[in-house]
């Protein structure tokens, strides 16, 4: 495993090492600086964990290269206590939802605003060409084994992630969306330590999005490498809205439902993902009657091929406005041809003969309860079929 350095450096003279030590609040503030200015994922406020882990991966590295300096030799406690600073910013970088190159870019400008400091002191203090050339292969191969160990802590990060809470709580994401009985789903969860909500919503994804979490509370289960990705979101009553947080994604999210349900309401999610395809994200909460008609859609369909059949010998133009006529007559109680005639947008006459027409077709049809329920679903499908163009 790599470590700060395991053995004793060359001895530079102390007045070189006493003055990097002076200077080393000044280096590292200036390191951060330039690190922020020049890296855009570290271009934020240095509050939280951010900014003390920064502060303190900066600091540690140049007290530490004092320490190489003067030649000595830090205790095993020393050198453990600095190599856990170190992966430390290897595992925040993974717990930021960042690669490491931001990190190896921050390590680079680190390195080069930490030599020209370092190479002017060197100059004021007398040094000479050779020792020059030492501290400079001193400076940079401290540099590239701090990266290797935040290489190890990134390393280790993801082996947790993956290798045991992670893995545990992709479990509990196949039981809870895969059918599994629910006390199979109980122990799942009390051993991915995830408090059962009482509703989850489940979030239906475009796919090819990679495995950025970053965006998700922790409480979130998901599985975004899968062809087709997803989430599940607990206890979407009392939060911010899934759909909030999507930033922009083809996100459907399906209704809220008891937990119990969870796979259902991401099956009706992935339903209307396919029927609305890319796009800003889609709720399903107001779309339930929609929910029902595409649940079964070869059922609607034969429904509308036989309660539809009156239209058929009619030009598409004239069934296209007779059938929105009656499905606005059915929707609206029945009421009268005025009323009709304002929700559809036509004159009342015109709203009076397309229901005498409607009348001659359908006849005793419009009586009867099952009939009308059945109308009505048929010409609510061809209307969605109609607005996403799938036909009818």
């Amino acid at each position: 495993m790599s470590e700060s350095h395991s053995t004793t450096g060359p001895a530079f003279p102390a007045a070189l090492v006493a003055e990097v030590r002076r200077e080393i609040g000044s280096i590292t503030t200036e390191a951060i600086r330039e690190i922020r200015r020049q890296v855009t994922e570290y271009d934020r406020p240095l509050a939280g964990n951010f900014g003390t882990g920064i502060h303190q991966g900066v600091a540690t590295a140049l007290a530490d290269f004092a320490d190489l300096l003067a030649g000595g030799s830090p205790s095993p406690q020393e050198r453990a206590d600095r190599a856990r600073v170190y992966r430390a910013l290897g595992r925040g970088e993974l717990a930021e939802g960042r690669s490491l190159d931001a990190l190896q870019a921050a390590y680079r400008i680190g390195a080069r605003v930490v030599w020209q400091r370092v190479a002017r002191i060197a100059q004021r203090t007398g040094a000479g060409p050779a020792q020059m050339a030492v501290l400079a292969e001193t400076a940079f191969t401290h540099i590239e084994r701090i990266a290797a160990t935040s290489v190890e802590g990134y390393a280790e990060a993801r082996h947790d992630e993956t290798g045991s809470l992670g893995h545990r709580r992709h479990r509990l994401l196949s039981a809870l969306t895969g059918g599994a009985p629910w006390p199979e789903v109980e122990r799942a969860a009390t051993v991915a330590e995830w408090p059962l909500p009482s509703e989850v919503a489940a979030v239906a994804l475009a796919p090819g999005r990679g495995t950025d979490r970053r965006w998700l509370p922790d409480e979130v289960l998901a599985d975004l490498n899968s062809p087709a990705p997803y989430l599940i979101w607990p206890d979407p009553a009392s939060g911010a809205p899934p759909e909030r947080l999507m930033d922009g994604r083809d996100a459907v999210v399906g209704p809220s439902v008891p937990t119990e349900l969870a796979a259902e309401s991401l099956r009706w999610a992935r339903l209307v993902r396919q029927r609305h395809g890319a796009g800003r994200p889609v709720s399903c909460e107001r779309m339930l009657p929609e929910l029902l008609l595409l649940a079964d859609e070869p059922l609607v369909r034969l429904m509308a091929h036989r309660r539809l059949a009156p239209l058929a010998g009619l030009t598409p133009r004239q069934a296209e406005r007779l059938g929105s006529t009656l499905l606005a007559w059915l929707q609206g109680g029945h009421g009268s041809a005025a009323d009709l005639a304002a929700r559809v947008g036509v004159h009342p006459q015109t709203a009076r003969q397309r229901l005498h027409r409607l009348q001659e077709l359908f006849g005793l049809q419009l009586d009867d309860p099952d009939a009308r329920f059945e109308l009505e679903a048929a010409l609510r499908l061809r209307a969605l079929r109609a607005v996403s163009g799938t036909g009818t």
